[in-house]
């Protein structure tokens, strides 16, 4: 037993409280195993060296128990003070006492009238206790008490000694008298403290720490701590058996435990005095598993259920659950229950179950299935099963279905015809879920069955293909799987199609741009060889995904032909995941609007079907679009939280990466810009998707160039720019081209970048993609200006500023903007340069891009024109200019003087003034006390 109380902390003050202001009567109340002893034992542990007399004493359950037993158990306990101190009719306990017989005085002659004696007896008790006060009487099992010591507690509740507390266990359901603990209706007298404790079944949080404190690890996770309690009821007695059984405390450890020892005893002993009627009915009740109405545990035991029913719920073995339903207390109890009743008793059972069942509309299909299983039925079963399985997934359950099928998949006694067909619903139910980890353990189990035939064995490897790729960040290992698996469809001609599709789809893999259109033209022409709904909405699903992510003119076109109204859900999921691939492909192009109206549908769409990881994609999308569109507020924290799910999920959190790795670099952060940039994509750039890490490489392209580290930008620029050139889909370049053309102008490489610009051209004509066409009027404007056509580099930034803030596209206007103010230098209008210029820098302040906004006021400064006036910090309750706001955050961040200088492009001596202003504002002595909440 662990010597921490866990749940409890409410009641331990109650029973402490009582205990500590005598004289005072507490009842513990609570059903077995609820830990009322372990409550008492903690408050006895607290009361240790207080000068206390404590006094424990026992009911047990015999046939003839020792009158007032218990109470003299306690007594035993006492060391009497001088005998001289002592009530003279404390002698009438020496024979009662024997152990005490030296300590008490003389015995009282023997009285003639039983009644008298026992009265005086009464009397000598409640004097010794008075003469060892103060003194705490705990009495456990009240409910086993017999006559005697129940009238010996009320004689002593009537006037408690000044210095004793009264502390009585019971358990209500076995109360000889319902209701009342000490067999009558107790009156508080007047000054007595009175407290009635009842102990309830902890809770999820409370068997999450129970279980903790066993296992001596703080890690046990609210999923495991759920499946416990759901098991337990929340019994601290019954957690306990659980917890020390378990080897570890994985996912499915609790699956696989026998019920422990004592709780088997402990079942097997409630049950031993139950009548044939009564042992039948908590028998069906073990069998049915879930809590049953009084007719169908009737139908299961084939007796009638009133007598026995009654006596299995006043035992306390069964009990009531809303609706009129019965069951066992959890699911440790039923199993108990259930591994006793004799093998052909429980065969006939099941069976009996399946057939009351059977008559239920609608039927309860899973609940058939377990039924006809055990009751050996196996044709039943595997109908059962399969239509429940259909059901769940109708109904979005993709989980349940997953288990229902892979439960009859790993079942020996499954006939082989039956296994291709399941292994088939596995593979394409499990694929829209979500934990890619669980599935690709179950489809990897399924293709090491030698008896599936080929053609499944090739479409169950295409889907473990399709998780490796999208969800398990293994692209290279997906691809394999699924090229292999075509070689297995060449007679599944419509499933050959879906594994084209997948291989057309442009942002994966080193192929060119020819060859992935080729694939979808071959996967285009099988559709015509085959009527399957959902694996043509599957191939057309990626087909519309990839027109949207190559900028066919015709890609939004055919989004209207998707089947988003389609009666079958499993094509609307492949709907929805159309729509997810739509909303990130719009944002790729620029179609911020449209972006957001089809992960708009996405969402609804795969939340109506299920369809988890559409969903998980829509969300991902949306971190992406709102950088783009200037949303940044709580936009790093989202970001977070999504990388935090790494684990679960590593790939798709590329944009998630990616957006820190912008939004670090928007406010000169540069170790955290590198590493978040790097996680994005550049690590491994073949086993990426490459839209995502062409933009992370215009992001380190622009790091390098904000560091000085030409050389280093440009060794970015040529690695990037070739993979761009490989796979000939030029418009995810936007992010790219403009930062690789100024890296190439700044290394002294003009016709390089002359070249990189008009390859960019090419590649973007006749494309629908706004952003990389603003794109090419950027790096047009940067080698205008770098051939000194500064008139000609003017009016192509003005073109792109007007095109993002259309679009919109803040932060990317304001970079226009900037390098807009540039070119009006170079003609020599330097007043609309500086209104260029400080129009950028309010942009990137209210983006929060602060080292942009420095850049700009340092080209204000130099120009002469000042710079702009720093406005305070409003509704965060901050005394801290925006400059003193910026110093602040990189003082938090562990930046030296000169670091700040540099992001923030002052000096070292004024960075050193606004440090001091900063300390002084926020009351701090210490730079280590500035934290990011100072921000």
């Amino acid at each position: 037993m662990i010597s921490t109380l866990v749940g409890r902390d409410a009641e331990l003050r109650a029973l402490l409280g009582a205990i500590t202001r005598p004289p005072a009567v507490t009842m513990v109340e609570g059903e077995t195993g609820i830990g009322k002893t372990r409550l008492i034992r903690a408050a006895i542990d607290r009361l240790r060296g207080g000068g206390r007399t404590v006094l424990l004493g026992h009911c047990h359950q015999i046939r003839e128990p020792v009158p007032y037993g218990p109470v003299f158990d306690a007594l035993r306990q006492v060391a009497p003070p001088r005998r001289d101190r002592l009530n003279p009719i404390t002698g009438a306990l020496r024979d009662h006492l024997p152990e005490l017989m030296d300590g008490l005085p003389p015995a009282p002659a023997p009285l003639d009238d039983p009644r008298a004696e026992r009265h005086r007896l009464f009397r000598a008790v409640h004097a010794l206790l008075a003469a060892v006060a103060p003194a705490v009487l705990v009495i456990e099992d009240l409910h086993w008490a017999d006559d005697g010591t129940r009238d010996l507690l009320r004689f002593l509740t009537g006037e408690l000694p000044d210095g004793l507390a009264l502390v009585a266990t019971f358990r209500r359901r076995d109360l000889p008298v319902p209701e009342l603990p000490l067999g009558y209706a107790y009156r508080r007298s007047p000054g007595t403290t009175s407290e009635i404790i009842p102990l309830t079944s902890l809770d999820a949080e409370g068997v999450r720490s129970l279980a903790g404190a066993l296992l001596g690890r703080a890690d046990v996770t609210p999923a495991f701590a759920a499946r416990l309690l759901d098991r337990t009821a929340g019994i601290p007695f019954v957690v306990e058996e659980v917890v020390r059984s378990l080897l570890d405390v994985g996912e499915d450890a609790l699956d696989h435990i026998a019920v422990p020892l004592l709780l088997r005893e402990a079942m097997a002993e409630q049950l031993a005095g139950m009548s044939p009627a009564g042992l039948e009915v908590v028998r069906a009740a073990a069998v049915l598993r879930l809590p049953a109405d009084e007719r169908l545990i009737a139908d299961v035991s084939g007796t009638p259920a009133g007598a026995g029913l009654r006596e299995a719920l006043q035992a306390g073995v069964l009990h009531e659950h809303r609706d009129s339903r019965y069951g066992l207390r959890h699911a440790l109890a039923r199993q108990a229950v259930y591994d006793a009743i004799p093998g052909p008793d429980r065969t006939t059972a099941h069976l009996r179950a399946m057939a009351a069942l059977a008559r239920s509309d609608p039927p309860p299909l899973a609940e058939l299935a377990h039924h006809a299983r055990r009751g050996g039925n196996l044709e039943a079963w595997h109908r059962y099963g399969s239509a429940a399985a259909d059901q769940a997934a109708a109904l979005g359950d993709i989980p349940r279905s997953v288990e229902l099928l892979d439960g009859m998949l790993a079942d020996p006694e499954l006939p082989a015809a039956s296994r291709g067909p399941l292994a088939l619903r596995l593979s394409r139910v499990a694929s829209a879920g979500l934990s890619h980890r669980r599935v690709i353990r179950l489809l990897r189990r399924l293709l090491s069955d030698t008896l599936l035939p080929r053609d499944v064995r090739g479409e169950v490897r295409l889907h473990l293909g399709v998780l490796l790729c999208n969800q398990a960040d293994d692209i290279a290992t997906g691809r394999q799987e699924i090229t292999a698996a075509l070689a297995d469809l060449d007679e599944r001609p419509a499933v050959a199609a879906r594994g084209l599709a997948l291989l057309a789809m442009p942002a994966w893999g080193g192929e060119s741009l020819s060859v992935h259109t080729e694939w979808m033209n071959r996967a285009e022409r099988l559709l015509t060889t085959f009527e399957d709904p959902e694996l043509a909405a599957a191939v057309h699903a990626n087909r519309v995904a990839f027109a949207m992510s190559v900028g066919a003119p015709d890609a939004f076109a055919l989004a209207g032909t998707l089947p988003a109204n389609h009666p079958s859900v499993t094509v609307r999921q492949q709907a929805a995941r159309a729509y997810s691939n739509l909303s990130d492909g719009a944002t790729m192009l620029g179609h911020y609007t449209a972006a957001d109206r089809f992960a708009h549908e996405g969402r609804r769409l795969a939340e109506e079907v299920g369809a988890l990881y559409p969903a998980y994609l829509v969300e991902l999308a949306s971190i992406r679009l709102d950088w783009l569109t200037g949303r940044w507020d709580g936009l790093r924290e989202r970001a977070v939280s999504v990388v935090g799910r790494t684990p679960e999920a590593p790939l798709p959190v590329a944009d998630a990466r990616l957006v820190l790795g912008l939004l670090a670099l928007a406010t000169g952060e540069w170790e955290e810009a590198e590493e978040h940039l790097y996680s994005a994509g550049l690590r491994d750039p073949g086993s990426c998707f490459l839209p995502v890490v062409a933009a992370a490489s215009g992001g380190m392209i622009r790091l390098h160039l904000a560091r000085g580290c030409v050389e280093a930008a440009v060794s970015e620029a040529e690695r990037a720019v070739a993979r761009l050139r490989r796979k000939g889909v030029w418009v995810w370049g936007d992010e790219l081209v403009p930062p690789a053309v100024n890296a190439l102008l700044r290394a002294g490489r003009p016709g390089d970048a002359d070249t990189l610009v008009a390859d960019f051209a090419t590649g973007i004509e006749g494309r629908d993609a706004p952003a990389a066409g603003a794109a090419l009027d950027a790096a047009r404007g940067a080698l205008a200006q770098a051939d000194g056509r500064y008139d000609v580099a003017a009016d192509l930034l003005t073109r792109v500023r007007a095109t993002r803030e259309a679009m919109p596209q803040p932060y990317g206007a304001a970079q226009a903007a900037e390098a807009e103010a540039e070119a009006r230098l170079g003609l020599g209008e330097h007043t609309t340069a500086a209104e260029i210029l400080a129009d950028a820098a309010e942009r990137y302040t209210g983006l929060g891009a602060t080292h942009d906004a420095a850049r700009c006021r340092r080209a204000l400064r130099s120009i002469g024109a000042g710079s702009l006036p720093f406005r305070s910090r409003k509704g965060r309750g901050s005394v801290l200019s925006q400059r003193e706001s910026e110093v602040a955050r990189l003082v938090a961040l562990g930046r030296t003087n000169r670091e700040i200088a540099e992001v923030l492009f002052l000096s070292p001596r004024t960075v050193e003034t606004h440090v001091a202003r900063v300390l002084h504002k926020l009351g701090v002595r210490s730079r280590r006390e500035v934290t990011p909440a100072h921000e």
